[in-house]
């Protein structure tokens, strides 16, 4: 299952907003924008309200029809990706 212990938490440099298709994270610091598809903004949203990983690879499964090792596997992912370009802390 996902390998993520605590929700991640935007670094105080970055700020997000919703669009039609997904959502975009900016970061201040480097005035650099990232754009997050549907699914991707599913789990951003999901985890920074205080969903587990758990509770977000069962939100994927339900709304993709993706398998759930799939689905804890892009958990994991994004939030790693997200922690490595330094716009969350986990």
């Amino acid at each position: 299952m996902s390998k993520v212990r605590k929700a991640p938490r935007l670094r105080r440099h970055v700020s997000v907003s919703d669009v039609e298709d997904g959502m975009v994270l900016l970061d201040e610091r480097k005035g650099r924008y990232f754009k997050l598809n549907p699914s991707g903004a599913l789990i951003l949203r999901a985890l920074l309200a205080g969903s587990t990983p758990a509770d977000v690879t069962r939100n994927l499964v339900e709304a993709y029809e993706v398998s759930e090792e799939r689905a804890a596997a892009d958990v994991d992912a994004l939030t790693a990706e997200l922690a490595c370009m330094g716009l969350v802390v986990v």
